[in-house]
């Protein structure tokens, strides 16, 4: 370990959606690992429950609203410029407000390879060119070339929460009731925009399926309407952040759209069914671990977007064409890799 690096902590900035700081755990553990830094985390105040626990974090700053306004954001960011004088800034965001904070940065600042432009030429154009560029590195791998010279495997950088016993505990107990013997699927069937949403029917058939091949579901997430309102296996909005992530980590799979539960699944170790539609692996933020499956249509005008907010002028059916039946033979596929993976040798 270089004492330096222990003693002085660097400063991490990335905001976005809990997802997005999801993708950055894995790198602070790596980046940990590796030199012994440890890192003062600024993010949005909704995000600081996923950092709890954090081996590599020495501290959480949490923004509220106002300190993301443009006067609020000028007090803040000369606050921090001054409160961490002479230690290093990683921005992980690479916007205007963190460019705002670089350039009042008093030390060294270092930004990861955003590869902007390549993203926006691969919409425009599908080149196998970018593709292929893109695709040669997830966002995590990006993440860590902010310090890294050459970027790590994708396992190295996997998503990373770390769960108290208590917190494991308390998932089982709120899941025993409703559980039977065999295998827990969690679903997450709620999606930030219309483009990224598997039709609710689909969900309801799927869960169906799921009743009659003996395999117990619950629905986490959080959405205005329920997926299914009044059903014992229906927790959505029942739980917090940090008991969300309990619960995934009592699942023996996930399944889900494009999400920030996505990740979160990854960060405690569960596997992952992904549908796909109008975003891509070639954004880089696509589930990596051993046994996660993404499941998508070759179709000509996907991507369409970074993050699946555009409306559609085909009837989204990138994700209408993916049906229960299809998504259920991902789940049978997935539980027995993990019950053979399981198994002694």
């Amino acid at each position: 370990m270089n004492p330096s690096a222990a003693e002085h902590p660097a400063v991490v900035f990335r905001l976005g959606h809990m997802g997005d700081v999801a993708l950055a755990t894995g790198v602070l553990s790596h980046w940990f690992e590796r030199t012994g830094r440890t890192f003062v985390v600024v993010t949005r105040e909704a995000n600081l429950p996923l950092l709890a626990n954090h081996p590599a974090v020495a501290g959480t700053i949490g923004l509220a609203k106002a300190d993301l306004t443009d006067a609020g954001w000028w007090r803040r960011t000369g606050e921090l410029a001054r409160q961490y004088a002479g230690s290093m800034l990683i921005d992980l965001h690479g916007t205007l407000r963190s460019r705002i904070l670089a350039l009042r940065w008093k030390g060294e600042v270092r930004r990861y390879p955003k590869f902007g432009l390549a993203r926006r030429l691969f919409e425009r154009t599908r080149s196998d060119r970018f593709r292929v560029k893109l695709e040669a590195l997830n966002v995590p791998q990006r993440y860590a070339l902010a310090l890294d010279q050459h970027a790590p495997r994708r396992e190295a950088v996997l998503p990373r929460l770390f769960l108290t016993e208590d917190e494991t505990h308390a998932a089982e107990r709120r899941l025993s009731p409703i559980s039977c013997e065999g295998p827990r699927v969690a679903l997450h069937p709620y999606a930030t925009h219309p483009a990224k949403q598997w039709p609710a029917e689909n969900w309801i058939r799927l869960a169906a399926l799921l009743d009659a091949e003996g395999v117990n579901w619950f629905v986490v997430g959080r959405n205005e309407t329920p997926l299914t309102s009044g059903h014992e296996r229906d927790l959505t909005n029942a739980t917090d952040l940090r008991a969300t992530c309990g619960l995934l980590a009592r699942a023996d799979l996930l399944v889900t759209g494009d999400s920030g539960p996505m990740h979160l699944a990854c960060g405690v170790g569960t596997p992952v069914v992904a549908l796909f539609g109008p975003t891509a692996r070639a954004w880089g933020f696509y589930p990596a671990g051993p046994g996660d499956v993404v499941l998508e249509r070759d179709l000509p005008c996907r991507p369409c977007s970074l993050h699946g907010a555009r409306k559609c002028a085909h009837g989204f059916e990138c994700m209408t064409e993916t049906t229960p039946e299809a998504v259920l033979d991902a789940v049978r596929a997935s539980l027995a890799q993990s019950t053979a993976a399981a198994r002694p040798r």
